[in-house]
């Protein structure tokens, strides 16, 4: 599930946590890293748990439109279509999934005001309407219906932010975007196959389960991790050796440690090119760190690691 480029960001935001409190030891800092890939997974699970959630509520109000008064001819007779959606009974019916938001006491019930908010708003939507107004009640049809609600009423949604960050450490808003591009894809393996799977953490293990090469990612970021920790005031110094006074000063804790990230990187795996390894840095530190950062650590990167190689420090494999 996750890639190697939010593995980057989980190791870098536990690294800038024990930047923070330097009495964390390694067995501290892998045990952070653990929690947080695993509630990057949780959030997938959690999320997909609004699929039933705002069935029943379209139901629930179709029952209440019936019990009125004067009910209109619609309200007696209304369209089925979306509380019948094949992902709602898929989730409801799986007992998997079931059983794991038991285990982890993932409901939405306490977030009743959320659902019924983002109701309202879906059923306005063009979206909604076409899809309302189609006569195709696929599978195919209910995915790409979910699919829009996930991109277009999710992503930018403070209330949903703000529930994630009360429930959870880990569930940011990076995390949040990133779990909502995972999901549009399990919405179209699901269309394929009419289930659903919990899906293996890293996305080597997916991968090699279809029969592709993969290098294990949960042995690279841990192998990240420890080598960027056990060897951080090594690289610190080096930092340090290869920027003026005035640079120096300027250097914000997520600069450092994204460059010391990059050389641990480079020196742990031969087989990734340094190229690659050093803009992956550049682009976490366009989110992460100062407006000038990713220009400054692109610089340092290159340079540090061009030495290095230079001095047999860094090998790379031929590629």
């Amino acid at each position: 599930m996750l890639n190697r480029r939010i593995l980057r960001v989980k190791a870098y935001k536990v690294l800038y946590s024990c930047a923070e409190n330097q009495a964390l030891s390694l067995k501290d800092a892998l045990g952070e890293l653990n929690a947080g890939l695993e509630a990057a997974r949780d959030l997938y699970i959690y999320l997909l748990g609004i699929i039933p959630a705002l069935t029943a509520e379209a139901a629930r109000r179709i029952e209440a439109a019936k019990e009125k008064f004067n009910p209109t001819e619609e309200e007696l007779n209304p369209s089925m279509k979306f509380v019948s959606n094949a992902f709602a009974r898929i989730l409801n019916e799986d007992p998997d999934y079931q059983r794991l938001i038991e285990k982890k006491h993932f409901s939405w019930e306490q977030n009743d005001s959320l659902v019924n908010s983002l109701w309202e708003t879906i059923r306005t939507r063009q979206y909604f309407k076409d899809y309302m107004a189609s006569e195709d009640s696929s599978i195919k049809a209910d995915a790409a219906l979910w699919k829009a609600v996930f991109s277009n009423e999710l992503e930018d949604s403070d209330a949903l932010l703000s529930i994630l960050e009360d429930n959870s450490l880990f569930w940011t808003a990076d995390d949040l975007g990133y779990v909502l591009g995972f999901s549009l894809k399990a919405f179209d393996r699901m269309a394929k196959t009419g289930t659903w799977n919990l899906p293996p953490l890293y996305q080597s293990e997916i991968l090699q389960a279809e029969g592709k090469k993969a290098d294990s990612d949960s042995d690279f970021v841990r192998t990240l991790l420890t080598v960027a920790f056990g060897r951080r005031e090594e690289y610190a110094k080096l930092i340090s050796g290869n920027v003026s006074k005035w640079d120096l000063e300027r250097l914000c804790t997520s600069d450092i440690i994204l460059v010391s990230m990059g050389i641990a990187e480079a020196v742990a795996f031969p087989e990734i090119p340094l190229k690659v390894s050093i803009n992956e840095y550049v682009e976490i530190a366009k989110y992460y760190s100062t407006p000038r950062s990713s220009g400054f650590v692109n610089g340092l990167l290159d340079r540090i690691t061009r030495d290095m190689q230079q001095r047999g420090e860094i090998v790379k494999n031929n590629l």
